[in-house]
């Protein structure tokens, strides 16, 4: 173990100063991608049958977890309107985080690779510079051989941040879409419902 940590850090130091920027890049694009999915997890919209949380809206002490708060929240409001209101709020905490957390994460994706590619660019000059400099000795074929290795290192992390990030993205991208339609599909429900019940009181007060 001891052994692949020396060789693991020899191989970091090799990539130059660019394998910093990366690490940085890595550590904030998989931070906040965990802690998109930890938190669209903990909503639990897909652990909850329709048939389940459709019963909720009409009998409060059935209501649990945090879809029920949500159903509780909302179905405090006393008319369509207020209803309307409170579902853009919902929107407005619960969906807007999660697309500008996505978008960073997007955007680190993109710059993992950026990154990769800069370090292939100094490491590539370094390699031309020692060409130029030299005389052939065993110095300067250390530092072409250095060269190309932050070249190749820079690189090569690049495309393994930015893969999986990329991947963990588009799924984080479509469990948002997911749990935005849940959403929608809850407000249909409630109006539905807050309609129907407004009707019945209606006709029973004739």
């Amino acid at each position: 173990m001891r052994e692949f940590l020396a060789q693991a850090a020899a191989i970091w130091v090799s990539g130059g100063w660019a394998m910093i920027a990366l690490a940085v890049n890595a550590l904030l694009l998989f931070a906040i991608g965990l802690n998109v999915w930890l938190n669209l997890k903990s909503r639990g919209a897909r652990s909850v049958p329709e048939s389940k949380w459709r019963s909720w809206i009409g009998n409060p002490g059935e209501r649990k977890g945090f879809v029920g708060e949500l159903i509780g929240y909302v179905m405090g409001a006393t008319s369509l309107e207020s209803l309307r209101v409170r579902f853009t709020e919902l929107h407005a905490s619960e969906v807007a985080p999660f697309a500008r957390d996505l978008r960073f994460m997007k955007r680190a994706v993109s710059s993992a690779t950026l990154l990769g590619l800069l370090g292939t660019v100094t490491g590539m000059l370094t390699t031309f510079s020692a060409l130029a400099a030299g005389s052939g000795g065993v110095k300067t074929m250390d530092l072409v051989a250095g060269g190309i290795s932050e070249a190749l290192i820079t690189t090569e992390t690049g495309l393994l941040i930015a893969l999986p990030g990329l991947f963990f993205q588009y799924h984080l991208s479509r469990e948002r879409d997911h749990y935005e339609a849940f959403l929608a599909h809850l407000e249909t429900a409630c109006m539905q419902h807050l309609c129907l019940s407004r009707g019945s009181a209606k006709a029973g007060g004739a």
